[in-house]
């Protein structure tokens, strides 16, 4: 009886090269982000530090508790494990929980460091199952599963958010119309994704290129794949999904407190959290600037004073950039090593497919009886 979980069976064709790492995650290319994310981060000390006008921050900055920052880095590590928790159950589970963590905080990382407009944890994970062996198509249905699923966690919670807003059930709305807004636009975006299914199947049957083709059905797969994960009630990975967000948002709220600001209410935070992020599609490493100041405006919006918002979301954002990164950024290290020497389980995944291990070429995995 064969105690690991893969054996191969056939090969097909000879050894074929390694995909190179994509020029975006080159090492220069890390270089460079870092680069620029350091200097952004001088920067804005500089202006805190330097700035007359802003001795109230200052003053606020002076009067950190060390306690409740030390509060926000575990429930950061909480959001991490969240994420990782969606991934191993998305992509597969039977990789191991090292692989998993691995590449999970890789992405996180890359969301953390890379200039790619928030979907750098995405490419950079794609590229790591097919440097591990993984079918391209196999990935590409996956990752927009993955993408869905914690999509739809937060235009949820924004829609629940919203809502209770808008009712009375949660305080703190100035108005109904800034709870019916974010009810609105968190139902509009549950409907998208569902209705993405159809459109998709469309558009595979229309005479196109063959690239858009295969695009539009890895879109209708995932879409099928994450209706799929939602009719089964996995626990783990709705767990996940709602901790990842959940717990970035406890997160801020803790900021707040660390400076002793009041923490806003419940529902203002949860929906000024979601609308603020969607500051991260804009390309600057670590979406600085554009996610600092939806943060701060949204909350400003919703009746937070602006420097309490202020203080709140730079220590949050810095946290948000720092932790991921330390963690991450040794993962990928770590893992290109184990890719490299063939020290991984990734290509476990694909039982009964053809896959490309590299050192051996394409195999067809099966997994053993008994």
């Amino acid at each position: 009886m064969s105690t690991g979980p893969i054996t191969i069976v056939e090969y097909l064709e000879p050894v074929v090269e390694a995909e190179a790492l994509p020029e975006e995650f080159s090492p220069s290319s890390l270089r460079r982000s870092l680069l620029i994310v350091g200097a952004i981060v001088l920067g804005v000390i500089a202006l805190i530090v330097l700035v007359p006008g802003l001795g109230s921050l200052r003053d606020r900055f002076m009067g950190a508790r060390p306690g409740w920052i030390a509060v926000a880095a575990v429930l950061q590590l909480g959001s991490c494990a969240g994420y990782v928790l969606v991934f191993r159950g998305v992509f597969c589970r039977r990789m191991s929980w090292r692989t998993s963590t691995e590449i999970g905080l890789s992405e996180l990382a890359a969301n953390s460091v890379f200039s790619v407009g928030g979907a750098g944890g995405l490419a950079l994970g794609a590229w790591i199952l097919r440097r591990g062996g993984l079918p391209t198509a196999f990935i590409a249905r996956r990752t927009v599963a993955f993408f869905l699923l914690t999509s739809l966690a937060n235009v949820g919670f924004l829609a629940l958010g919203g809502l209770g807003l808008a009712s009375g059930l949660l305080p703190g709305s100035p108005s109904i119309l800034l709870g019916l807004i974010p009810a609105i636009a968190g139902v509009g975006a549950i409907a998208l994704a569902l209705a993405a299914r159809s459109l998709a199947a469309r558009l595979a049957r229309r005479p196109m290129r063959s690239r858009i083709v295969a695009a539009a059905e890895a879109v209708g797969e995932g879409v099928d794949e994450a209706l799929g994960v939602l009719r089964a009630r996995d626990p783990a990975i709705l767990l996940g999904a709602a901790a990842y967000l959940l717990f970035d948002v406890a997160m801020l709220g803790v900021c707040f407190k660390a400076f002793g600001n009041e923490v806003p209410a419940v529902g203002v935070l949860l929906v000024a959290y979601l609308v603020g992020q969607l500051g991260s599609l804009i390309p600057i490493p670590g979406g600085i600037g554009g996610v600092d100041g939806g943060l701060i405006g949204t909350l400003v919006l919703y009746g937070v004073d602006a420097t309490d918002a202020a203080v709140a979301v730079i220590a949050y954002r810095g946290l948000l950039l720092a932790i991921p990164a330390a963690l991450g950024l040794p993962a990928l290290t770590i893992l290109r090593r184990r890719l490299r020497d063939e020290a991984h389980d990734i290509a476990a995944c694909a039982p009964g497919q053809s896959v490309e291990v590299l050192g051996r070429g394409t195999v067809r995995l099966t997994v053993p009886s008994g």
